[in-house]
């Protein structure tokens, strides 16, 4: 059965989330972050008929990411998404978004990317950080949306810029950067951020500044500092020249994650 969630049932929800952490970040970070009850943001589970959780659905703005165990009701899950005419994506773990994908073949076209997460374990330490590396600010959103949309790969949020600010106001966001000559040459940026972990993303260099290790120095200054405050993080790529990165820094393969935009 499936059926709205809410705060009351939020103790099953997260333990029932965090059975796989790692992969429910984005879900456990917009739950802590904004509730059960705001515009932008639906929550549904999909319970047996014990009352046992099965599987949660989350709508952020238009784009969802359905989670479950075996036996969920992914037909239910994908009614809720297609009855939205402006549903802009679908994200998860592979396996899970397998329905969603060859239901939504015919609307949405498929990425799928290595899905890899960074502990304290596994960090390694490159090299010194430089000192020019700068946190941004509200003031600096529109700077960075600026280089990101020089980035070829990259597919351009509507939402971009009202998300980036929630995520500085809340905490639950931040971004890295590096300057030169008062132009934003590199930057990475993490979303999701929960008490346990965050998600990197946005790592980019402008082109006039490529293969002198700027990203790579940014994305090490984020974990440094979100491994000390006690997080992991977790990241997708599915380029093997920026895993081989990732990985000298202390990122493990996980498993992989389907984008359907």
């Amino acid at each position: 059965m499936i059926k709205k969630l809410n705060e009351k049932l939020n103790s099953q929800v997260m333990s029932f989330l965090k059975e796989e952490p790692s992969i429910n970040l984005f879900i456990i970070g917009d739950i802590e972050s904004f509730g059960y009850d705001k515009d932008f943001q639906e929550l549904w589970g999909d319970f047996s008929e014990t009352g046992e959780l099965r599987g949660v659905l989350l709508r952020f703005y238009d784009t969802y990411i359905p989670y479950g165990k075996p036996g969920y009701d992914s037909e239910g899950f994908l009614n809720i998404i297609k009855a939205n005419p402006n549903v802009k994506g679908i994200s998860g773990k592979e396996e899970i978004l397998l329905p969603f994908e060859q239901s939504m073949k015919n609307r949405f076209k498929k990425q799928l990317t290595y899905f890899s997460e960074c502990t304290l374990e596994s960090f390694s330490f490159q090299q010194e950080i430089e000192a020019s590396i700068k946190e941004a600010g509200i003031e600096d959103i529109d700077r960075i949306l600026s280089l990101r949309e020089t980035i070829q790969e990259f597919v351009p949020n509507p939402n971009a810029k009202e998300m980036m600010m929630k995520g500085i106001e809340t905490k639950t966001a931040r971004t890295y950067y590096i300057e030169m000559n008062h132009e934003m040459v590199a930057c990475a940026s993490t979303t999701a951020e929960n008490s346990i972990s965050a998600m990197v993303v946005g790592v980019c260099t402008h082109n006039d500044h490529r293969q002198k290790g700027y990203a790579s120095l940014v994305v090490q200054k984020l974990a440094k500092d979100l491994l000390k405050e006690g997080k992991s993080l977790c990241l997708f790529y599915d380029n093997p020249k920026a895993g081989r990165i990732y990985h000298k820094i202390g990122f493990k393969n996980i498993g992989k994650w389907t984008m359907l935009r």
